[in-house]
């Protein structure tokens, strides 16, 4: 058929939505830009070389280097037990408005090779623990490098180790050592003094080469000034009144939390003029507004704590809007707010704003300006997608765990200027986090056939209507008690089924209409079609039931399901999908529609695409949207960074934030026209012959006899040694194809089965009897095991215009073959048609080819058979869907239908069917 006609409406889907967001320096819920120690971002990949890390806790960036402390201790493996240099990271980090080079067919925007490794003799090795010596490390947590001076805390063996210049050599002995008298002891004392340490995991150097432990089980800071010996004395204390001291140790269940104390800090930074300290175990972040002077300096502000004396984990009674009041009558309060905090690790100012490691609730604040307050509420969110949510811990989505825009336990946090570095602990990596020009909202990328999918039901009235009965129809939502909705209307006298309708309808949708779902009419199918308002699976919740007030035996109002279903999550896409992308300002021009019968380019208008950092085709570029494909080389990934870049009229670059899009494997998505609530689908007959269909089933045994009958016609195939449904299917097809002079034969993508089609285009051939039947080959019996042969049509029927849309002035018919064009339905076979699958590129592989994962359909309320379910021929990332509708499925204008892969279920599409025999 021409596939020619269906280019038309391939785009009209992803021109129906627009997304408006606002433009912001960090965003919260963006997706990192780059990713150092994992290829892709979501491996998480155990094991240790030059371009893998371990469960990794310290970073720090100084004169164009990156210094990873690959160990942690938050119970995630694996311990690699090293420190890793990354010398002139510049030649890998690439500047956030430059393309990403196309030298990496998978990931180039998975970087970071080290150049050398310290505490182990190179970067295969992890051994742990190691004997105490001037070269080795036990569990180093904290680093710190200020492009002169490097230090390190070798938190096990309760020391701090300096290197006067950055080493270049793997396994360089360290210069001086801090906390113990010489490199060969490491045992802990409980003796407070300004010489010891005990599981110092924070260090920092200033710009003056002034060295700042967090000494963590000590619960205080000390700083030490310029280290140039062994075992120097400390000058500064803070958290606890002097060098002797410690408030915390005798009252160890009850903290003491004032401004002047701490427990268990774990990081200490400073951006020259103020001083900054993750305070762990009280949940906070302490504030200097200058640069303490003398012992026992209290702090001037706290975050993560309304006050200086509380110190509860996600403290969010005192610092979080109630959400209302509870089942047991009380003001009930999120999990956690932008105000609160859970085990802070890391706290860094970029001398304009203030980052926190807030690990316990797995993100990273972003305050753009230091806080002048105690309890300021963060500007944006990082690792999560809103202030009051841990998506690292909800059990529903476990994709997200280590998506592009999540973290699992983050620790450390590093600056260079344009990037912000974070450590991933659980997800073994560094993520590279970037301020751009716009931002792109959190569910940006969708499928393009159907970028939102609604939930969708009715209610049917049947009967006799008698006057004075109350019809009424009630719509909730399941996950908010209280929140149905009653519409009544009282029939009146003469009053018809469809007045009734009309009536309920506007009820429903008068006054700004019922929040949850939106009503419109069916009158041929004397029904009420009801479709969510908002999109995806929310609207699954949204609750319909119907009643007559009296109840009567003479008249009906049944209800689809005690629900809406269909809402789908049109935001995860699937690789070789057809996407849309939205946002704002994305470009200033907007292009032509690129055909998808050629090759498509991967730049219009000056703006490009990119996947973690891979070039994507194009088919549409507009200010607020762009419509592109998915590539292929994303297969098996979970999640990847969208990028979007363009050269302005200007001449300026401008960029996107990243946007995290949640790949799988497949989610099938059919195009439909989304002018008209509900969309009617796009749809096309596929014969201009009468058509059947007979299945090869069961098991093939050598001597079974495998018959189709054409009228009085046999066509026998005997089963021979080693063959298969699909090769006495193809042994049918060849016998019909060789004698039958009425009808031609042809396979199906799907399972084993025989399409037949009339030779005589037109209505001629409608009517020819067909059947199939096996048997064992001797007694003529059918036995268990023998292969089975079943029609599922007793005749050939349908005949129409190939490629003619449906419509209602062109009804589908019981029985036929229609078909339906979709999008995001994964790869196909065999591996002749998967090799064919060429990002951008039409496919160009067999004809009969079926996507990997099975396809199913309804129709009607009834079972479609899926005949063939695989890529068009000609096109680029177009699938198409042959459905063989039920032979009984019923008269209705407005038919439901969808297609299904695995749990996946696409957006709603209706057809109008008219069955001769059951017309209404």
């Amino acid at each position: 058929m021409p596939m020619k006609k269906w280019l038309a409406p391939i785009v009209l889907a992803a021109l129906a939505l627009s997304g408006p967001a606002a433009a912001q320096q960090f965003a919260t819920g963006q997706a990192a830009r780059l990713v150092i120690g994992q290829k892709p971002f979501g491996a998480g990949d155990p094991g240790a070389s030059d371009v893998l890390l371990g469960a990794l806790n310290g970073v720090a960036y100084g004169g164009n280097t990156l210094v990873v402390a690959d160990s942690n201790r938050v119970g995630a493996l694996p311990n690699n037990n090293r420190v890793l240099v990354y010398r002139d990271l510049s030649s890998q980090v690439l500047s956030p408005y430059d393309a990403f080079p196309q030298n990496d067919t998978r990931c180039p925007a998975c970087i970071g090779k080290a150049t050398s490794v310290l505490g182990q003799p190179d970067f295969a090795k992890v051994d742990f623990p190691r004997a105490i010596a001037q070269s080795t490390l036990n569990r180093p947590l904290g680093v710190a490098y200020n492009g002169r001076m490097l230090a390190v805390a070798d938190t096990d063996n309760n020391r701090v180790l300096i290197w006067r210049s950055l080493p270049t050599s793997n396994e360089a002995p360290a210069d001086f050592v801090v906390g113990h008298a010489d490199f060969t002891r490491g045992a802990a004392t409980r003796a407070l003094t300004s010489r010891t340490l005990r599981g110092p995991q924070g260090v920092w150097l200033d710009d003056a080469d002034g060295l700042w432990v967090a000494d963590t089980q000590n619960s205080r800071i000390l700083f030490y000034g310029v280290v140039t010996q062994n075992n120097p004395d400390a000058k500064l204390v803070l958290g606890q009144k002097d060098f002797n001291s410690d408030q915390q140790t005798s009252l160890a269940l009850v903290p003491v939390a004032r401004a002047d104390t701490m427990r268990h800090p774990v990081s200490v930074s400073t951006d020259g003029r103020r001083l900054f300290v993750a305070d762990l175990g009280l949940s906070r972040v302490l504030i200097w507004n200058t640069i303490p002077t003398q012992n026992g300096k209290a702090a001037d502000v706290v975050v993560g704590q309304p006050d200086m004396t509380s110190y509860l984990s996600n403290n969010v009674e005192k610092l979080c809007q109630s959400t209302g009041t509870g089942a047991d009558g009380n003001a009930a309060y999120p999990a956690l707010c932008g105000r609160s905090m859970s085990m802070p690790r890391f706290a860094l100012s970029d001398g304009q704003r203030l980052y926190v490691s807030d690990s316990g609730n797995d993100r990273v604040l972003v305050y753009n300006s230091i806080p002048s307050g105690n309890g300021f509420a963060a500007d944006a969110v990082l690792g999560q997608q809103g202030d009051a949510l841990n998506q690292a811990s909800d059990s529903a989505e476990p994709d997200r765990v280590a998506s592009t825009d999540s973290f699992r336990t983050p620790g450390a946090l590093a600056w260079d200027g344009a990037n912000l570095y974070v450590a991933d602990a659980f997800n073994r990596r560094v993520l590279l986090y970037t301020p751009a020009d716009y931002h792109l909202p959190l569910t940006a990328v969708r499928n393009a056939a159907s970028p939102e999918v609604f939930a969708q039901g009715y209610i049917v009235v049947a009967g006799t209507l008698k006057a004075k009965e109350k019809a009424t129809i009630k719509i909730g939502d399941n996950s908010v008690e209280g929140s149905e909705k009653s519409y009544t209307v009282t029939v009146a006298e003469d009053d018809t089924i469809r007045a009734l309708i009309d009536r309920l309808i506007a009820a429903i949708n008068g006054g700004g209409g019922d929040p949850l779902a939106l009503a419109s009419p069916n009158y041929d199918f004397n029904a009420i079609m009801f479709q969510a308002r908002n999109a995806g699976p929310p609207g699954n919740n949204v609750s319909l039931a119907a009643s007559l007030d009296p109840a009567s035996s003479l008249t009906t109002l049944t209800t689809s399901g005690t629900t809406l279903l269909g809402g789908n999550d049109a935001a995860r896409v699937a690789p070789f999908g057809l996407v849309t992308i939205l946002g704002e300002n994305l470009a200033d021009f907007t292009s032509a529609v690129q055909p998808l019968d050629r090759p498509l380019p991967y730049k219009l208008v000056n703006t490009e695409v990119f996947f973690d950092g891979v070039r994507a085709p194009l088919i549409l570029v507009a200010p607020d949207r762009v419509v592109c494909q998915l590539p292929v080389v994303m297969t098996g990934s979970t999640s990847a960074s969208a990028i979007i870049r363009t050269v302005r009229a200007d001449g300026r670059v401008t960029v996107t934030t990243p946007a995290a899009v949640r790949v799988i494997e497949q989610n099938p998505s059919v195009f439909s026209d989304p002018s008209l609530p509900p969309a009617p689908g796009i749809a096309y007959h596929f014969s201009s012959a009468a058509t059947g269909t007979i299945s090869v089933d069961g098991t093939a045994q050598p001597g079974d006899e495998a018959s189709i009958f054409i009228r009085d016609r046999k066509y026998a195939y005997r089963v021979q040694a080693g063959d298969t449904t699909a090769s006495i299917r193809d042994g049918l097809i060849a016998l019909i194809n060789a004698a039958d002079p009425e009808v031609e034969a042809f396979g199906s993508g799907t399972f084993a089965r025989v399409r037949l089609r009339a030779k005589i285009p037109g209505p001629i051939g409608n009517g020819i009897p067909i059947s199939g039947k096996s048997s064992d080959g001797a007694s003529g019996s059918v036995i268990d095991g023998s292969v089975i042969i079943s029609a599922f049509n007793t005749e050939l029927c349908c005949a129409n215009e190939a490629g003619a849309q449906v419509t209602v002035d062109n009804p589908a018919v019981p029985g036929e073959t229609i078909v339906v064009l979709a999008a995001g339905m994964g790869l196909v076979g065999p591996d002749e048609a998967r090799d064919a699958m060429k990002t951008g590129m039409p496919y160009a592989g067999p004809d009969l080819n079926d996507v990997t994962e099975f396809a199913n359909s309804m129709a009607g309320g009834k079972t479609a058979n899926v005949l063939f379910a695989g890529l068009v021929k000609g096109l680029v990332g177009v699938y198409e869907v042959h459905l063989e509708l039920n032979t009984d499925i019923p008269t209705n204008p407005r038919t439901p239908a969808w297609v299904a892969q695995s749990f996946q279920i696409s957006n709603y599409f209706y057809i109008p069917v008219v069955n001769p025999r059951l017309a209404q």
